[in-house]
């Protein structure tokens, strides 16, 4: 029940016009802008003989195409569409500010539950007379009202008036609360790809912010460490020539120290240098050969390898593909195979593989993995080792402990994972695991 004689009641199973319903389909169609979709709408519920005027309002939501609407200060956007013999209009005079903007508390309240037909201004309820004194001062006499609301967001509203009173068309209210249906549903899919967007530029504009933050920080740190490094070797190789003078013996001593401090702050500073350029690459994702980037890794570690007494090799086939950021991923790789190296021991090995999979939503995806012989992990060094400045190498083993932390970043970055499988005395396997191109070799 309506509760107030002005309002009429209309059945939600009110049939719609068969123009209507073709309507809606190019309301939802994206290919149909939203400026035109207001159009056609307006257009279609003019036709009917009882409309005067139709009217939009946006609130939250601003238009895509300003022509036509009035943009009433920071409150709301409104657009009117008028019949040709039409004399009403609730448009305000030429800049107004927002409060020329309707406000209807009682008609508006009432709205937000559904669509309102009312059929009589002036037989609104006494608590209405703010309403009835706005919408009479329109020279309009009857109206049907609809708001856009989606997940408690309201975008807007929408309305047909006419300047006679009396009961609206049972199949023009149909065709009204239809087509505010397929008005909000697009609405809110405009909204959402408008964040999606915004969220994309913004995502854009820290990546950038963090480019010019590091190479600021490279720069104004690498200075005062080279001068620092420089003037240690200096005081060292001089203190090497007094071996009879204590306080040389001393400067001997505490040099080394200042230089292992020195050495291992400047690799924590190249390693976030590089994966922070990794991480910021500007360049788009694209096909990455597997094989050839495995090779690159393997031959930029054959000599380390060597020197370690350790076997390098792959059984990755030519062939297999990931869509990924080229540098990234032999980033990546050459964290993993260095880690192996370093951590295994003498006569060891290290293989990489691949192998397909899918994905948790049954995509392609392909698993690279580096497996050693070396010592291994236990699970509760697993369950740490991907954390940054975690390291459970030996002391004479270099590394930041920061390398499977950016090895992790620069994966999910181009839609990946990073894990681990180890046991102790047994060895350890690391991968890394991207989008597989489809129609790629299946080993």
């Amino acid at each position: 029940m309506t509760g107030s004689p002005a309002l009429q009641d209309v059945p939600m199973g009110a049939a719609v016009s068969p123009s209507a319903a073709r309507l809606v389909s190019m309301i939802v169609d994206t290919g149909t802008s939203l400026d035109l979709a207001f159009t056609l709408i307006a257009h279609h519920l003019l036709a009917a003989p009882r409309v005067d005027l139709v009217t939009a309002a946006l609130t939250t939501f601003a238009p895509g195409d300003e022509a036509g609407w009035t943009h009433l200060g920071l409150r709301a956007w409104v657009h009117e569409w008028l019949s040709p013999t039409a004399t009403c209009s609730i448009l305000p005079a030429p800049g107004a500010g927002p409060e020329a903007a309707l406000s209807m508390p009682w008609v508006s309240q009432r709205a937000r539950r559904g669509v309102l037909a009312i059929a009589d201004i002036e037989a609104l309820p006494p608590e209405a007379d703010e309403d009835r004194r706005e919408i009479a001062g329109f020279g309009i006499c009857s109206m049907v009202v609809g708001t856009q609301i989606a997940d408690g967001v309201m975008f807007g509203s929408l309305a047909m008036g006419s300047e006679n009173a009396g009961l609206w068309p049972s199949e023009l209210v149909a065709d009204f609360r239809l087509l505010n249906a397929a008005l909000t549903s697009r609405i809110a899919l405009e909204q959402a790809r408008r964040s999606l967007a915004e969220a994309v530029d913004v995502g854009a504009q820290s990546r950038e912010t963090q480019q010019h933050f590091l190479a600021s920080i490279g720069h104004e740190l690498r200075t005062p460490l080279t001068a620092i490094i420089g003037y240690t070797e200096m005081l060292v190789d001089e203190a090497d020539d007094l071996t009879h003078v204590p306080f040389a013996a001393a400067v001997r001593r505490d040099g080394r120290v200042v230089l292992r401090a020195c050495e291992q702050l400047m690799a924590v500073l190249e390693d976030l240098l590089t994966a922070g350029r990794a991480v910021g690459d500007t360049d788009q994702r694209e096909t990455v050969d597997v094989s050839a980037a495995v090779a690159d890794v393997l031959h930029w570690h054959r000599t380390a390898a060597h020197s370690a007494g350790v076997q390098l090799s792959s059984t990755v086939s030519a062939g297999q593909t990931v869509w990924a950021h080229p540098s990234g991923l032999r980033q990546v790789l050459a964290n993993l195979v260095g880690n192996a190296v370093v951590h295994n021991g003498t006569t060891g090995t290290v293989v990489v593989a691949a192998e397909s999979l899918l994905g948790e939503s049954g995509e392609p995806r392909l698993r690279v993995i580096v497996r050693d012989n070396g010592p291994g992990l236990t699970a509760e060094q697993l369950g740490q080792a991907f954390e940054p400045f975690v390291r459970f190498a030996k002391p004479t083993v270099k590394g930041t402990g920061l390398g499977l932390s950016l090895s992790r970043s620069i994966a999910e970055r181009d839609g990946g994972t990073i894990g681990a499988e180890s046991t102790p005395g047994s060895g350890s396997a690391f991968w890394v695991e991207l989008p597989k191109i489809a129609g790629t070799h299946h080993p």
